[in-house]
C-alpha cells in the first residue's frame, strides 16, 4: 500500500507537468496572429485607432499606414475605436481584417439650444458656444456664471473668493453707461427667460449654450444687448428605470496671499529711525503688544456640498427632483454662507402622445453673514491691515481695544462680533409648459411661469460698536424686506418641413406677456436696547425711534408684451439662412418710444458639402457664418425712470390756529419726465468660420465681430429753471467694441490607454466711448473711481470721455523726487505742453495713463485620461490691462504712521520719510494687470460599475488657485472688470484671493 501511494506521489508532478504542457499547446493553437488595416469611408488610413480584444486590456494601436497586429482568441470581438468616428465591434473569424470607420457626425448634429427652440449644430448659423457639464470649472461654485471661466471666447469673468460675493461677467465688452443688471447677460433656465440663477445648482446643470451674438440673441429682442446664457438643466431619463444619484464634496480654503504690513518691531524701528515721536501717543510704551491683525481677522474655511437626485421614467412620463445642500465658510471670520435648493420636474404625455405637459416647482432659501466691508476705514478687510500692531486685541477687562482718537480706526475683531450684517434669500419658481403635436411638423407651445424672490435684510449693531454713526445709540437694529414678483406667459408656434429630402424650413411665431412687481416692502431701525441678547429680533425691546429711520420702498411694477419670429432654411445643410424679428413694447420707457423692433439675419455656407470638396482630404468641415443683428436693453430700469417722480424732501413746520406746531413732510421733485427715453440699441455685424482637420481631432472657430451700441442711457445735468429736477435721464451716448475671438479643441495624443485632449480659447476686445454728448445735453467726461486716500477725497483715476474706453486710467504721472524728497509730478500748461515738473499738480495736468480693458482673455483646458484615471488641467489669465493699486496706494502714506496706523513694510525701503506726497494718486501706483493661472488641477478615479447596485462610482481631488504667474503687487490680480470702474483694487472691498483644496464623490446608483 504504501509502494502504491509513493508510485503516485512521484507520478503527480508528472501529470500537472503534462496537463500545463496540453493547456499550453491548446491556447497557442486557438490563438491567431491578427493583422488588419483600418481606413476611413474616404479610403485614407487611419492612425493611432485602438485595437482592444472586448472586455480585456488586450489591445494596440494602428501604426502610421494604418495598420495593426494583436494576437487574440478566434471567436472573441475586437473592439475599433478612434476620436472623430463611431466606434466599431468586429469578430475575429480569420487573420486578416480590414475594417472601415464611419466618421462620427455627432458634433454636426448634437442639438443646440436657441430661443425657443433647437437645433443641429451644423445647421447653426450664429455664434453659440455650448458647455457641458463634463466640461465646466470644479470648485467651490456658489453661482453657474463662475464655471463659465475661461471657457467661452469673448465671456469675460472676474471670480471672487467671498462666499457672499458675485463674479463679475461681461460679454464682448462694455456696452452701457449703467451698472449691475444693466451689463451683465440675459438669463434663460430651461426656457423661462429672466430666471434668477441663484435656483439654479451647479450640479443640476445639464449644459450652457451662450448666444454671442446679436443674430442668435435678437430673437430675445430688448434683454439681450449684453448676451444670452440659457441654463438647461438635468431632466428625468426615459429607459424605465429609476437612478439615485448622490454628489458631494468637503473643501478647505486658504488665503492666497496677505498684505506684507509692518509687524510691532518693525514699525517701533521705523518711528525710531525716522524720530516720530507721536507714535508713543497710540499705545502703551512700556508693555506694547504683537499683534498680527492679520492673523486674528483670517482663519481656513471649510465648506461643504451636497446634492441628491432622483430620476427616472419610461417613454410616457418622465420625472426628476433634486435637494441640494451648501455651506461655505469665508476666510474672512464672521463671512458666512449656506444654500438650499431644491428642484422637481415632471413630464407626461396625454392625447395619444400628441400633448406633452411639463410643471416644475423651483425653491432656494440662502443664509448669508457678514462683517461691515463699508467706506472710510469701516471695513474689516480694511482694518485687519492697517490697525496698529502695537495695541493688543482686548483689553483687560475683556472688552475690545479701542481708540477712536484716531480718525477712521475701529477694530476688526469689534467689527466681525459687534456688527452684524445677515440676510435671508427665499425665491419660489413654478412653471407650467405644454406642446401639442397638432400634425408632424406643427407645435403648439404654452409655457406659464411665476416666480417670487424675498430678500430679509437684518443688521444688529450692539452696545460694545465702534462704529461712529451708531455708537452713542446703545445697540441699534434695523429690519427690511424686499419682494419682487415675476409672472410671464408666453406661446408659440414651431413648424418644420423638409421638402424633397433637400430643403429644411423652419418657421416660429410667437407672443409673449409679462408682469414685473419689483421692489415691495419696507423696513424699521429702532435703538437703544436693554442689553444685545435678542439682537434684532424682537425690535419691539427697543426705547426709541426715528421717523427718519421709516423705510419705504417704491413698488415698480413693469409690464413687456411682445410679438416674435423667426425662419430658418437650408438647403442640403449646405446653404443656411436664418432671419428673426422681435417687437417689444415696455412700459418703462417714454410715453413717445415705448415699442421698437429688433430685427437680425443670418448666414452660413457649410463648404465642406460642396461636391468639390468631396474628394479632398484636408477640411473635415469648414463652415463660414455670417450675420447681422440689433437687440436692446432694458435690463435694470424701475417703472418711474421716465414719469415725474415727487417724494419726500425734507420737513417744515406748520403752526396750528390754537398756536400749536406740527412737522410735515416736504415733497419736491427727485426725478424728472422725459417722453422720448427709449431703448438702448445695440447693433452687431459678426463673421465667423469653422473648421475641422485630421477626422476632426483639429478643430475650431475664428469670429470677428463689430458691436455698436447707441442710445446710451445717463443721467445729465438740466437747469432748474427749466426742469423741477437737476438731472435728466436721456439717450446721448455712443459706444463701440470690436473684437477677434479663436477656439481652439484638438487631441494631441491617443493610445491605447492615454489621451490627451485641449481647448485653447483667445479673445481680444476693443472698447471705445464714441460719444457723450449732443446737442440738448452735454457733459465733457465723467471722472470715475476715486481711490479714497486720506487728504486726496475726491481725486478720480479714471475718466470717461470720447475716444477712450470705459475703465480709461486718468491720472497724474509721477516723475520722481525734488531736492527735498518730496514726490513730483510732470507739470503741464494750458496747450498741454510739458513745461517740467510741480508737487502740487492741478486737474489739467493729469493725463491718459493706461486701461483696465484686458487686450487678451485665454483659457486652456487639458484632460488626460490613462485606464480609469483622469487629471484635468485649466488655466486662464488674462493680458494687456492695467490695475489701479488703491489698497497699496493708500498703505503707503507715510503719514500713517504719525497718525497711529500700520503701513505696508516697503515704506522702510522704498519711500522717503519726507515724502507728503507718497499717497497722491497718480500713475505711481498704475501696475500692469496680466496674469497666467493655473485655475483648477483636479484628479479622479472611476470605478465603473460595482456589484449589482452601483452604475457608477468616481472620486476626486482638486485645488483651485494652484500657482499664479504676475507681476502684480497687490493681493490678486483677478480684479472686479465689470461696470463702469473696473481694474480698480480697492481696499475696503477686495475680499482675500484662496487657493482651495477639496475633496468630492459622485455615484450613482
Amino acid at each position: 500500500m504504501c509502494k502504491v501511494q509513493l508510485k503516485n506521489a512521484r507520478l503527480r508532478p508528472f501529470a500537472l507537468f503534462m496537463a500545463l504542457f496540453l493547456m499550453n499547446v491548446s491556447w497557442a493553437f486557438a490563438q491567431l496572429t491578427v493583422t488588419g488595416h483600418v481606413k476611413s469611408t474616404s479610403g485614407d488610413p487611419l492612425i493611432g485607432v485602438n485595437v482592444v480584444e472586448k472586455g480585456t486590456t488586450n489591445g494596440t494601436v494602428t501604426d502610421m499606414d494604418g495598420n495593426f497586429s494583436l494576437r487574440v482568441e478566434k471567436g472573441k470581438t475586437l473592439v475599433f475605436s478612434y476620436i472623430g468616428f463611431l466606434s466599431q465591434e468586429n469578430v475575429v473569424r480569420g487573420n486578416r481584417m480590414n475594417i472601415t470607420l464611419k466618421e462620427d457626425t455627432e458634433t454636426l448634429d448634437e442639438v443646440v439650444v436657441i430661443g425657443y427652440g433647437s437645433m443641429q449644430r451644423k445647421d447653426v448659423t450664429s455664434s453659440i458656444t455650448t458647455v457641458k457639464a463634463e466640461d465646466m470649472n470644479v470648485g467651490v461654485i456658489t453661482t453657474p456664471a463662475q464655471m463659465l471661466q475661461g471657457k467661452v471666447p469673448g465671456l469675460t469673468i472676474a471670480n471672487t473668493s467671498d462666499p457672499n460675493g458675485s463674479a463679475s461677467i461681461s460679454l464682448r465688452g462694455a456696452s452701457s453707461l449703467r451698472t449691475g443688471e444693466a451689463m451683465e447677460p440675459y438669463y434663460v433656465v430651461d426656457g423661462v427667460p429672466g430666471v434668477s440663477i441663484s435656483l439654479v445648482a451647479p450640479e443640476d446643470i445639464e449644459s450652457i449654450d451662450v448666444l454671442r451674438d446679436a443674430s442668435a440673441t435678437a430673437i430675445y429682442g430688448s434683454k439681450a444687448a449684453n448676451g444670452v446664457i440659457i441654463i438647461t438643466t438635468k431632466k428625468g431619463k426615459k429607459d424605465g428605470r429609476t437612478s439615485v444619484s448622490y454628489s458631494g464634496y468637503v473643501a478647505w480654503d486658504r488665503t492666497l496671499k496677505t498684505l506684507d504690513m509692518m509687524t510691532a518691531d518693525e514699525l517701533l524701528s521705523y518711528a525710531k529711525t525716522n524720530n516720530i515721536t507721536q507714535l508713543n501717543d497710540y499705545y502703551n510704551v512700556d508693555n506694547p503688544a504683537n499683534t498680527n491683525w492679520q492673523d486674528e481677522v483670517l482663519r481656513t474655511g471649510f465648506s461643504h456640498n451636497h446634492n441628491v437626485s432622483i430620476n427616472g421614467g419610461n417613454e410616457k412620463t418622465n420625472y426628476s427632483a433634486s435637494l441640494n445642500f451648501q455651506d461655505r465658510e469665508g476666510v474672512v471670520r464672521g463671512t458666512n454662507m449656506d444654500r438650499l435648493n431644491a428642484r422637481t420636474f415632471v413630464q407626461t404625455k396625454a392625447l395619444n402622445n400628441r400633448l406633452e405637459l411639463a410643471l416644475s416647482l423651483n425653491a432656494s432659501i440662502r443664509n448669508s453673514s457678514t462683517g461691515p466691508t463699508d467706506i472710510q476705514g469701516r471695513s474689516v478687510l480694511d482694518a485687519m491691515y492697517y490697525y496698529n500692531p502695537l495695541v493688543p486685541v482686548k483689553n483687560e477687562d475683556g472688552t475690545w481695544y479701542r481708540n477712536l482718537n484716531i480718525s477712521q480706526n475701529y477694530n476688526p475683531l469689534s467689527m466681525i462680533n459687534e456688527d452684524r450684517y445677515d440676510t435671508k434669500e427665499k425665491l419660489l419658481q413654478g412653471t407650467a409648459q405644454a406642446t401639442l403635436h397638432i400634425i408632424d411638423g406643427l407645435d403648439w407651445n404654452l409655457n406659464l411661469s411665476y416666480q417670487n424672490q424675498q430678500y430679509i435684510y437684518n443688521i444688529y449693531n450692539t452696545t460694545q460698536t465702534q462704529l461712529p454713526s451708531v455708537i452713542s445709540k446703545h445697540g441699534q437694529a434695523d429690519r427690511s424686506t424686499t419682494e419682487n414678483i415675476r409672472k410671464q406667459m408666453e406661446t408659440y408656434l414651431n413648424w418644420n418641413h423638409t421638402f424633397a429630402d433637400a430643403h429644411k424650413v423652419g418657421i416660429m411665431l410667437g407672443y409673449s406677456w409679462e408682469q414685473a412687481d419689483n421692489n415691495d416692502g419696507f423696513g424699521l431701525r429702532v435703538y437703544n436696547f436693554y442689553n444685545d441678547d435678542l439682537t434684532y429680533h424682537n425690535l419691539g425691546m427697543a426705547n426709541n425711534i426715528d421717523i427718519n429711520d421709516v423705510i419705504s420702498n417704491n413698488l415698480s411694477t413693469l409690464r413687456m408684451i411682445s410679438f416674435y419670429g423667426r425662419i430658418n432654411y437650408s438647403y442640403k445643410s449646405r446653404y443656411l439662412l436664418q432671419a428673426t424679428v422681435r417687437r417689444d413694447g415696455s412700459s418703462a420707457f417714454g410715453e413717445n418710444n415705448r415699442w421698437a423692433t429688433f430685427p437680425s439675419v443670418s448666414a452660413a455656407w457649410r463648404i465642406t458639402e460642396e461636391q468639390f470638396m468631396k474628394n479632398q482630404h484636408v477640411f473635415d468641415d469648414l463652415k463660414l457664418r455670417v450675420g447681422y443683428g440689433v437687440s436692446g436693453n432694458s435690463l435694470g430700469f424701475d417703472a418711474f425712470i421716465a414719469r415725474p417722480l415727487y417724494g419726500a424732501t425734507g420737513w417744515f413746520t406748520y403752526v396750528n390756529p390754537d398756536g400749536s406746531t406740527s412737522n410735515y413732510r416736504m415733497l419736491g421733485a427727485t426725478r424728472n419726465a422725459n417722453p422720448d427715453l427709449k431703448w438702448e440699441s445695440t447693433s452687431m455685424f459678426n463673421i465667423g468660420i469653422d473648421f475641422g482637420f485630421l477626422h476632426n481631432r483639429l478643430s475650431g472657430t475664428i469670429e470677428y465681430y463689430d458691436k455698436r451700441t447707441s442710445d446710451l442711457i445717463y443721467d445729465y445735468p438740466v437747469s432748474t429753471n427749466r426742469y423741477p429736477y437737476g438731472t435728466m435721464t436721456a439717450n446721448v451716448g455712443d459706444i463701440s467694441n470690436k473684437g477677434i475671438e479663436i477656439t481652439i479643441n484638438a487631441v494631441p495624443v491617443q493610445t491605447h490607454n492615454f489621451t490627451w485632449s485641449t481647448t485653447l480659447n483667445l479673445s481680444h476686445n476693443k472698447n471705445v466711448v464714441e460719444k457723450l454728448t449732443n446737442a440738448s445735453y452735454s457733459v465733457p467726461y465723467i471722472d470715475m473711481s476715486d481711490p479714497d486716500v486720506g487728504g486726496f477725497s475726491g481725486q478720480n483715476v479714471q475718466r470717461i470721455m470720447e475716444g477712450s474706453p470705459i475703465g480709461q486710467f486718468y491720472t497724474y504721472e509721477w516723475a520722481g523726487y525734488n531736492e527735498s524728497g518730496v514726490s513730483v509730478f510732470n507739470d503741464y500748461d494750458a496747450d498741454g505742453k510739458l513745461i517740467g515738473t510741480t508737487d502740487a499738480p492741478t486737474d489739467e495736468d493729469r493725463r491718459k495713463t493706461g486701461s483696465a480693458q484686458p487686450k487678451l482673455t485665454y483659457g486652456w483646458n487639458n484632460d488626460f485620461t490613462w485606464k480609469n484615471w483622469t487629471l484635468t488641467a485649466f488655466f486662464q489669465g488674462v493680458a494687456g490691462n492695467q490695475i489701479y493699486n488703491a489698497t497699496r496706494n493708500y498703505y503707503n502714506n507715510v503719514g500713517l504712521v504719525a497718525a497711529g496706523k500700520n503701513v505696508l513694510s516697503e515704506v522702510a525701503t522704498e519711500q522717503k520719510f519726507s515724502d507728503s506726497n507718497a499717497q497722491r494718486p497718480s500713475d505711481r501706483y498704475l501696475e500692469n494687470g496680466s496674469y497666467f493661472r493655473l485655475a483648477t488641477l483636479t484628479l479622479g478615479y472611476n470605478f465603473g460599475k460595482l456589484g449589482n447596485w452601483v452604475n457608477n462610482l468616481r472620486i476626486y481631488a482638486t485645488c483651485n488657485n494652484v500657482f499664479t504667474i504676475t507681476g502684480y503687487k497687490g493681493l490678486d490680480p483677478e480684479v472686479y472688470l465689470g461696470g463702469l470702474t473696473p481694474g480698480m483694487d480697492w481696499r475696503n472691498t477686495q475680499y482675500p484671493r484662496t487657493r482651495t483644496f477639496m475633496v468630492g464623490v459622485n455615484v450613482n446608483f
